[in-house]
């Protein structure tokens, strides 16, 4: 969707809010239910989505009028953004709010309300001009043309920093053109990330590397799919040893619940690539008991649509027989290359 397009959304949602209003009638907005009963699996797509159920948004209710109107600011401000070519941060939004006197409880809620207004308007926040707080990198022999204003055209090899390059609006929206590469491989942290680089375990292993960040936040996934669609990279992903890390993965692969709403984000043949339960053993990794967090997190996933398949149930089972949990950096017991000369030479294979 261009930016003429999507500003003519946002000047619509206005113009029949005012129509409305000369109407004498109390505007209102037909939302999609984001409550958990209302987010499914689909397992033809692969992902998460929104069922039918909708809830209304109506300004005749006390109730809903703040809320309305914080809507009606968000829907104001994207619209600001895209007309004067700027880019916001979730958490600039949120301070920006507070100019126009914009009653935001917090960053959470005015998340919340740019999530409302990609629902109403099935506009993703990217096309606002939008984004989270850059925590994610990306090294490898890939190049890249950016379509940013002010550097149309120019391209970039994703290989010119050691320290890698932010998953940030530039990258987010640049064009893949060519790589050297034979596969994404996605590390949850920044350690590992630099280890990786300083060993050269990128060009050992003709990897691009993407520093996840912990969760990947959506724009980093979308630049993952990108990679992995137009220059037919294979995608594997590296995290921790624990419930969490494997839901860092299942994540990429399958989407997450409050994404449900957006569409063309997950990578199903992506694979996880441990640290498994099993490769704790193997690999004699110092490790450590699961918590009652984490026994509560095995028991949520083993409710969970996206864990069906007979691999993952088996990582589960032997998580809670296993009853420990370890982190990346535990392979360094065995020496500070140990986890490219051994672990992940077999993992690659």
């Amino acid at each position: 969707m261009s930016k003429r397009n999507v500003v003519e959304v946002l000047t619509d949602l206005g113009k029949d809010i005012v129509s409305t209003l000369r109407d004498g009638e109390f505007p209102t907005f037909k939302l999609p239910d984001r409550g958990t009963k209302n987010i499914v699996y689909d397992s033809a797509a692969d992902q998460f989505i929104l069922g039918n159920s909708q809830i209304t948004r109506d300004s005749s209710n006390t109730k809903h009028i703040r809320s309305f109107a914080q809507l009606i600011w968000v829907a104001y401000f994207a619209k600001q953004l895209i007309e004067a070519d700027r880019t916001s941060s979730l958490r600039d939004l949120y301070y920006s709010s507070e100019a126009f006197g914009i009653d935001f409880c917090d960053q959470a809620e005015s998340d919340r309300m740019v999530i409302d207004l990609e629902c109403l308007t099935g506009v993703p926040r990217e096309k606002f001009g939008i984004f989270p707080e850059e925590h994610s990198s990306i090294f490898g022999a890939v190049t890249m043309r950016y379509t940013v204003r002010g550097y149309e055209g120019k391209e970039v090899d994703l290989t010119m920093s050691p320290d890698g390059l932010p998953v940030g609006r530039a990258l987010m929206t640049a064009e893949p053109i060519s790589t050297e590469a034979e596969v994404l491989l996605a590390v949850e942290s920044g350690g590992m990330f630099s280890r990786l680089i300083e060993t050269r375990a990128w060009e050992r292993y003709n990897a691009v590397l993407v520093q996840l960040g912990g969760q990947a936040p959506r724009s980093t996934r979308s630049l993952m799919k990108r990679l992995h669609d137009e220059l037919d990279l294979p995608v594997l992903i590296f995290t921790d040893g624990d419930p969490w890390g494997m839901h860092i993965a299942q994540v990429v692969i399958s989407g997450s619940a409050n994404s449900a709403h957006i569409m063309g984000l997950t990578i199903p043949d992506a694979r996880w690539i441990g640290v498994t339960p099993s490769d704790i053993v193997e690999h004699a990794l110092p490790s450590e008991p699961l918590t009652n967090a984490d026994l509560k997190r095995l028991d949520e996933l083993s409710r969970d649509a996206r864990y069906t398949g007979m691999e993952w149930k088996n990582h589960i089972k032997e998580f809670r027989a296993l009853q420990r949990k370890t982190e990346q950096q535990a392979f360094s017991r065995h020496g500070a290359d140990y986890v490219v000369d051994t672990y992940l030479a077999r993992k690659l294979e």
